[in-house]
């Protein structure tokens, strides 16, 4: 093989190999974080509900928590493949524990944020009525040390990061992040897209206020992509079919009660997956009346 043929096959190796073993790299390397817009990240599988991550100029913001130690190690490996600006933030968008266990993993010194009602649901007793974990003194600096009722502002160096309440919905205390220049909105668990939504009344939810929430949001907020726990990415004729779809269950609901109908005669009248929700707006509306 001459000089001249060697130099060619050199070339072609580092054109056509490099940037395919580089581009498996990062594939690799992003598994677990899906980028959406540049600095701008999807947490995906682990252990706990879908999150999101921001690499912002000084350092790196965090939107909800996983539940177990091995996911926030994971997510948190991975962010520093990406970056070594150091997390700076933690927004827990409710209180569900798919979103706020992973807090107490956290060893790096963080600022916790919340909506106000956010911070006094994770000392609020569990669905069954056993007290929560949160109340044990340990875990008091992994609780939020930072709320807000309505509106608040973040920055990260020059970029601002926007923290919304629009109300009673999935629990009282539902946070929306919204990043303006990007147009897209983390929204915790306020959609849910494979399944009927869920409702937590435990915790005062209410399904009603629910549809007057994702109302105002879309009234207020410009957004294009709504990230939420546990579906795909959605956008703004998504959230309005769901907005429709929970209206039309609500008034059947009405129609059937105003018919005498029992709650076991009104789930007949739905599918079985929407059997829990309807039970809900079932007993919302017998309380209105």
């Amino acid at each position: 093989m001459n000089k001249k043929f060697k130099l060619i096959f050199i070339l072609l190796f580092l054109v056509l190999f490099i940037p395919f073993s580089f581009a498996q790299q990062q594939e690799i390397l992003l598994a677990k974080l899906k980028m959406i817009s540049e600095g701008l990240f999807e947490i995906l599988e682990g252990r706990g509900a879908r999150g999101g991550v921001y690499i912002g100029y000084d350092g790196v913001l965090l939107i909800d928590s996983k539940m177990d130690k091995k996911s926030v190690d994971e997510t948190i490996e991975g962010i520093k493949k990406i970056t070594d600006k150091p997390i700076k933030y933690l927004i827990n968008t409710h209180s569900d524990a798919d979103h706020i266990d992973g807090n107490q993993y956290i060893s790096q010194p963080v600022t916790f944020i919340a909506h106000e009602s956010c911070r006094k649901e994770f000392f609020h007793p569990r669905r069954d009525g056993t007290p929560s974990d949160w109340n044990k003194p340990e875990l008091m600096p992994f609780l939020p040390s930072i709320t807000f009722r309505d509106q608040m502002s973040l920055y990260l160096g020059p970029k601002r990061v926007e923290l919304w309440y629009f109300g009673i919905g999935h629990t009282t205390s539902d946070t929306v992040v919204y990043f303006r220049e990007e147009k897209i909105a983390f929204i915790g668990d306020q959609i849910f897209l494979d399944r009927p939504q869920v409702i937590h009344s435990y915790k005062g939810g209410n399904s009603f206020e629910h549809v007057k929430t994702l109302t105002r949001m879309l009234e207020t907020l410009g957004a294009e992509q709504f990230c939420s726990g546990h579906s795909e990415i959605a956008d703004r004729k998504t959230i309005m079919k769901h907005i429709a779809e929970m209206k039309e269950r609500q008034g059947k609901v009405k129609s059937l009660i105003e018919r005498n109908k029992s709650l076991e005669e009104i789930r007949n009248e739905f599918k079985q997956s929407e059997i829990i929700l309807i039970g809900t707006i079932y007993k919302e509306v017998k309380r209105s009346n």
